[in-house]
């Protein structure tokens, strides 16, 4: 019988080998002339184990790239010193678009791309480390909407990502599950950090500063997947995000107020732990349900079980950008509470040692002009009770 397990493993490991691919290469592109034809064929020529790796220096791009290949990874020589420029792009799509499954990048950045900066969709364990993707020209609505954006995914990890100047959201992560974003710097952006309608999310030990609003977690209608729930945001530093509103008409962050910290629309089982949050002109954190016509009769538009526990709490309120707060504002003392609740939802709690301000506004579609504004208090079990969220191992390998 021993005979017989131990040659039963050793064909198994011998189709495990098999299994694997080969020759795996080093497939380096450099800068210089034709890098569009170069880098594009890199990309569809690589096979899985490879890595595409790109020289130090300014590729200059007149097209969007994109890789189907599952296992391969993108590697430069550093953000600074290995640049996708797409400052002469022809389209209008994304800079660098993955649909593929185990990708890897990273140590490059992506800059003035027309459309999104880098786009992965329906790509299960992907990793994007060290990456940064900024529109040099600062904040513009005519920038691109999303620095990264990984969408219809499971298993995300962004990592020492830094993203300037995107018209929507810097780091998006979109109908996808099991998240994490950490590290990370966001900054100039309409919407620093955004995780909507995706389940199971940690965005921890980040820096969101000088954008719209540094941390969204939403759940839209008229979506494939809904019911936004178990999101985690700790240990960030959310602070001065005082950029005037760029994005386009029309856009949902578009209603976002400048001075906006953290901000939860309509979600599930949220946990807003051990953050600094200071210098946020409307409020440190606001809860708030989905205030827009909704036709989506599947759709939940209040927030539920929303926890506060922990945080640092600065200046706040004292130029709320929402109509009518000025005068709440001006009746305080010249600054509105650190927290506001619209008033819609259930179950939820703060701990926090500031006053919280409630807009009284049960129906979240109930308009603002009827807010009733009362400086309450937010019981029940504020303590967090989430499960950090794991990856599979060969993701973080990736990154050591």
């Amino acid at each position: 019988m021993h005979s017989i397990l131990k040659g039963a493993l050793t064909a198994g490991a011998a189709m495990a080998v098999m299994a694997q691919p080969l020759y795996a290469k080093d497939i380096t592109v450099a800068p210089g002339e034709d890098a569009q034809e170069r880098l594009q064929e890199a990309l569809i020529l690589a096979e899985p184990g490879d890595a595409v790796v790109l020289g130090e220096g300014r590729f200059d791009l007149t097209d969007g790239l994109s890789l189907d290949i599952d296992n391969v990874t993108v590697r430069g020589a550093g953000p600074g010193k290995s640049v996708l420029s797409f400052k002469g792009q022809q389209g209008a799509g994304e800079g660098l678009l993955v649909t593929s499954d185990n990708v890897v990048l990273r140590d490059f950045a992506v800059e003035d791309t027309r459309g999104d900066g880098i786009k992965s969709k329906g790509a299960d364990n992907i990793v994007y480390y060290n990456v940064r993707v900024e529109w040099t020209g600062g904040p513009k609505e005519t920038n691109g909407a999303y620095g990264i954006y990984p969408v219809e995914s499971e298993n995300v990890l962004i990592d020492r990502a830094v993203t300037k100047g995107a018209s929507d959201a810097g780091i998006y992560v979109g109908q996808s599950r099991n998240i994490i974003v950490r590290g990370s710097v966001a900054m100039y952006n309409v919407a620093g950090i955004e995780i909507e309608n995706s389940y199971d999310a940690d965005v921890h030990s980040n820096v969101a500063m000088l954008n719209t609003g540094g941390v969204l977690v939403f759940d839209l209608p008229n979506l494939p997947q809904q019911g936004g729930r178990n999101v985690r945001v700790f240990k960030n530093v959310v602070m001065m995000n005082d950029t005037p509103n760029f994005a386009p008409k029309g856009n949902i962050v578009a209603s976002v107020p400048a001075g906006t910290g953290v901000m939860v629309m309509a979600n599930s089982n949220v946990e807003i732990f051990d953050n600094v949050l200071r210098d946020n002109a409307t409020s440190n954190i606001i809860i708030t349900g989905y205030r827009f016509p909704l036709e989506d009769e599947n759709y939940q538009p209040t927030p539920q079980k929303v926890r506060i526990s922990g945080n640092e709490h600065g200046r706040a309120g004292y130029n709320p950008g929402y109509r009518g707060l000025d005068q709440a504002a001006a009746a305080m003392g010249g600054s509105i509470p650190p927290i506001l609740w619209d008033g819609s939802g259930e179950d939820i709690a703060s701990s926090d040692a500031v006053p919280v301000l409630t807009l009284g506004l049960a129906a979240p579609d109930a308009p603002l002009e009827q807010a009733k504004p009362d400086v309450v208090t937010l019981e029940g079990d504020a303590a967090p009770v989430l499960p950090v969220i794991t990856l599979p191992a060969a993701m973080e390998a990736a990154i050591k």
